[in-house]
């Protein structure tokens, strides 16, 4: 059986999957924004399978969103980039994409059909969880955007493709539990009681209101703080004092937590929001369970449940603790090697 190695490769992040004889034995996530430093995307595959014990026969599974990146005047230049680095990376391997189709591509035909290609990890997880759950919502919150995939019948139901019409079904949302400014929560947050404006000059993200709240860790904080200061939950106080031009001399915690849970609340509302119009279509779904997953499950987990939905955490089931925050890399190694395995059972 070959082993297999899931890449799921993001503008900022590169998470990768190690599956061994068909089991997920290993997940792994680094910073790494494309933007910043392009030529460097080939080494750090390599170095990131080299650490994972990988050797020049395994296979390798592919899905991207850093196709994005400012980097690429178009996504069609994005995909190429990606697939691109993953040829230098791994000269003669054999390398499949995961398209939003549910079908894999050579590195040739993802070059001829990038738009098919491109932003496909949703689609390779909503496959893998409708492996166990057949008939669920997806909800998977990662550090910059949110999924609500529904699940029927073992298939994904997504009326999306592209991420605009996505956007615009909402099975994806723009908020996630590290990168969204905390401008883009909410409009206002109280102060001693009465509701004040937020500026709007990217002093918090996200990130600052779950460490703050206890949800994230400060391992958790994997971008540069707004302030270029530590992610602690002391800093992380400032950084939410000056949402609304304050300071810690001004604010005192209770301040502090009340403007937090407003933006908790927010962002839970706003995917609950999402997450009603997409039960909207699907009525069979309603009553049903949501699958969590991401770094921001905690999100999914508050939105599946004001939604009188049964919350079920995929990283009960799918392997390595970090694994499911890292749903797509682990789906699309998972996938591969059940398939390369099948072929090799009816060769």
């Amino acid at each position: 059986m070959t082993d297999v190695l899931g890449w799921d490769i993001g503008g900022v992040n590169t998470k990768v999957a190690r599956v061994i004889r068909g089991h997920l034995a290993a997940v792994r996530s680094v910073q790494y924004e494309i933007q910043r430093d392009p030529t460097a995307l080939a080494p750090l595959l390599g170095r990131l399978a080299g650490e994972l014990g990988a050797g020049p026969d395994d296979a390798h599974a592919l899905t991207m969103t850093a196709e994005l990146s400012q980097l690429f005047r178009t996504k069609r230049e994005g995909v190429r980039f990606v697939l691109d680095g993953m040829a230098a990376a791994f000269r003669g391997a054999l390398v499949r994409v995961w398209a939003v189709d549910g079908r894999w591509r050579t590195p040739e035909a993802a070059r001829a059909e990038p738009l098919a290609v491109a932003a496909a990890n949703w689609a390779a997880t909503a496959r893998l969880v409708g492996r166990t759950y057949p008939d669920c919502i997806l909800i998977d919150v990662g550090s910059t955007t949110t999924d609500i995939i529904p699940v029927i019948a073992g298939e994904p139901a997504a009326l999306g493709r592209s991420d605009p019409e996505r956007l615009r079904t909402g099975e994806l949302v723009y908020t996630g539990a590290l990168r969204t400014p905390a401008e883009a929560l909410a409009s206002t947050v109280p102060v001693h009681g009465e509701p004040a404006g937020v500026s709007a000059e990217g002093f918090a993200l996200a990130g600052d209101v779950h460490l703050w709240r206890g949800q994230l860790s400060p391992a958790d904080y994997t971008v540069p703080t707004p302030d270029r200061r530590p992610a602690t939950r002391e800093f992380a106080g400032e950084r939410l004092a000056r949402v609304v031009c304050a300071d810690r001399d001004m604010l005192d915690d209770s301040a502090i937590s009340a403007i937090a849970d407003c933006l908790w609340d927010a962002q839970v509302v706003r995917i609950g929001a999402a997450l009603d119009r997409v039960l909207a279509r699907h009525a069979c779904l309603a009553g049903g369970s949501a699958v969590v997953a991401g770094l921001g499950e905690f999100l999914a987990a508050a939105a599946a449940r004001r939604a009188r939905l049964q919350v079920v955490h995929l990283s009960e089931t799918l392997g390595p603790p970090p694994a499911a925050r890292h749903a797509p890399a682990a789906a699309v190694g998972l996938l591969l090697a059940a398939e390369l395995a099948a072929e090799t059972t009816t060769a």
